[in-house]
C-alpha cells in the first residue's frame, strides 16, 4: 500500500462517484478456495467492501477512484489494493486485488447501480458530546524509530489521574479496534474515563497515523510500541505515573505482562482473552474448534487437526528461517495432494516473521513473572482464545491473577450464540455489559476510585 496512491484514490473519490456507484460482486480464488468479494459504493463516492463467505462487512475502502478507465481502491485495514480496467459498458471491471506480495485476479460486476453503505446498528457506540476531554496525540518510539499516533481522553478536572492503555489484537488496528462497524475501544475508553479513569488508545503500526508496517515486525515489536506509550503517559502532568495499567484484547493481552518481564512497570494488568500456551497450541485447537462449528465433519476435522499439528510443528522447528519453514510446510501440503504452486499460495502467511515469532512463542514465562495485579476475562464461547484451554493454564503459572470466565460471552466479549466468528458482524452489542462492569470496576477498585 503506497501513500500517495491513496492520496490521489481519495483526491478523485468524487469524480469516480457517478460512474461508479452500485454495488460490484466477483470471486476470489484464494489457497484452492472461492471467496465472494462485494464492493458497495454510495452516491457520495463513499465506499466499503464486505467478505460474505468470511463473515466480515462493511470494512471501509479508500476510492473508488477512477482515471483514463482504471478504477482503484483500497482496503487499509486488512493491507489490500485493487485495480482494474472498467469495460465500456460500466458493467464490469477486470483486474486484481492485491495483498502483500500475492496479486488475485478478480472481475467485479456490477449488480446493483445503488448501495448503501450503512452498517448495522451499534448502540453502543458513543455519540459526542462527552462528559470528558478527548485529545488527539502522538508520542515517540524511539527504540523503533517511529511516531505512533493516538487519542487520549481525560476525566473532567486537573488530576493527576489513573490511567490505562490499551493494546489491540492481531492484525493492522486502528486505535478504536474497529471491526465489522464495531468500535470496542472506544467503547471501553468511553466507560473507563466516564468511571475517573484516562485512557491512551493509538493506531497500530501502519495504521492512521502510526509510523511503521513493515513485514518484518512481529509481536515482540508491538510490545516496544505498548512500553514507549507507558513511558510517555508518564510525562503527563495530568496522569499519575504510579497508576497506569494495561489492558491488552488477545494479542494485546499476550503483549502486556511482555511489558511488565521488560521492566514497563504498569500499576495493573487486564487480559481480555490473552493467551498463555504458545501460538502454535492456540491455532490447532483454534483449527478444530472453528472447523466443527462451521459443520465439518469428525473425520474432516481430526485430519485438518493433524495436518494443523505438523504445520504448526515445522514452523516451530524453523522459527527464525522463513525459508526453511516454507520448504517443510510445502513439502507436507504437497504429499497431500496439492500442487507446488497451490501449496506456496497456502502458506504464504505462516512464512511471514510475525507468523513465526508467535506460533513458536511460549507466554508462560512473562506470566509467571508478573508481581502487579492482573484480572484475565476469557468468554466460554471463544473459538479463538479457548477458555478451557487457557484460562487453567494462567491459574497455574499465575496464582495471584484473578481468572474471570463469562460463559456466554465470545472472543470479542459480545454476548453469543454459537461464538464463530461469522456472527461478530450480526450481533448488535459490541460488549457485553458484564464484561464492562466487571473490568471497570476492578480497574476502579485498583485504582483508588470510590465505588459506585
Amino acid at each position: 500500500m503506497i501513500l500517495t496512491s491513496i492520496i490521489a484514490m481519495a483526491a478523485l473519490q468524487a469524480a469516480a462517484a457517478p460512474q461508479l456507484a452500485g454495488q460490484w460482486e466477483g470471486v476470489l480464488s484464494v489457497g484452492g478456495q472461492s471467496l465472494r468479494l462485494v464492493l458497495r459504493v454510495d452516491a457520495a463516492g463513499a465506499a466499503v467492501v464486505d467478505s460474505p463467505d468470511q463473515g466480515a462487512s462493511g470494512i471501509p475502502a479508500i476510492g473508488p477512484a477512477l482515471e483514463g478507465g482504471v478504477v482503484r481502491f483500497s482496503v487499509p485495514t486488512v493491507h489490500a489494493t485493487f485495480e482494474g480496467s472498467l469495460s465500456g459498458d460500466g458493467r464490469n471491471i477486470t483486474g486484481a486485488l492485491t495483498q502483500g506480495a500475492t496479486a488475485m485476479p478478480v472481475v467485479l460486476t456490477r449488480t446493483a447501480d445503488t448501495a448503501s453503505i450503512a452498517g448495522p446498528s451499534r448502540p453502543q457506540t458513543p455519540v459526542a458530546p462527552f462528559p470528558y476531554r478527548s485529545e488527539d496525540v502522538t508520542f515517540p518510539n524511539a527504540a523503533a524509530g517511529i511516531t505512533l499516533a493516538g487519542t487520549l481522553t481525560l476525566p473532567p478536572g486537573d488530576g493527576p489521574f489513573p490511567a490505562a492503555i490499551l493494546i489491540t489484537g492481531s492484525g493492522a488496528q486502528d486505535r478504536d479496534e474497529t471491526l465489522f462497524n464495531h468500535k470496542p475501544f472506544l467503547v471501553w475508553a468511553d466507560a473507563l474515563t466516564r468511571r475517573g479513569v484516562a485512557v491512551l488508545r493509538y493506531d497500530d503500526r501502519g495504521v492512521g497515523g502510526s509510523g511503521g508496517g513493515t513485514p518484518a515486525e512481529t509481536t515482540a515489536d508491538f510490545a516496544t510500541d505498548a512500553a514507549a506509550a507507558l513511558a510517555w503517559l508518564r510525562t503527563r502532568p495530568e496522569i499519575d505515573p504510579r497508576r497506569i495499567g494495561l489492558i491488552g484484547h488477545s494479542e494485546g493481552g499476550l503483549i502486556a505482562p511482555m511489558v511488565a518481564q521488560d521492566g514497563g512497570e504498569p500499576a495493573w494488568i487486564v487480559m481480555l482473552a490473552g493467551t498463555s500456551v504458545t501460538g502454535g497450541d492456540i491455532l490447532v485447537e483454534q483449527q478444530r474448534r472453528l472447523a466443527t462449528a462451521a459443520g465439518v465433519s469428525p473425520a474432516q476435522v481430526e485430519s485438518g487437526n493433524v495436518r494443523q499439528r505438523a504445520l504448526m510443528d515445522a514452523v516451530a522447528r524453523n522459527k527464525d528461517d522463513g525459508a526453511a519453514v516454507e520448504r517443510e510446510t510445502v513439502a507436507l501440503l504437497t504429499a497431500e495432494g496439492m500442487t507446488e504452486a497451490q501449496a506456496k499460495e497456502a502458506v504464504r502467511p505462516i512464512v511471514s516473521a510475525w507468523y513465526r515469532w508467535f506460533v513458536a512463542y511460549d507466554p508462560a514465562p512473562a506470566l509467571a513473572a508478573v508481581h502487579v495485579p492482573m484480572l484475565a476475562i476469557y468468554g466460554g464461547k471463544d473459538l479463538q482464545v479457548p477458555a478451557d484451554q487457557n484460562a487453567p493454564v494462567l491459574a497455574r503459572v499465575q496464582p495471584a491473577a484473578e481468572v474471570v470466565v463469562l460463559p456466554n460471552l465470545n472472543h470479542l466479549m459480545q454476548t453469543a450464540g454459537t461464538g464463530a466468528p461469522s456472527e461478530y458482524g450480526t450481533i448488535e452489542e459490541t460488549i457485553a455489559p458484564e464484561a464492562l462492569k466487571t473490568v471497570v470496576d476492578w480497574v476502579a477498585r485498583r485504582s483508588g476510585l470510590p465505588p459506585q
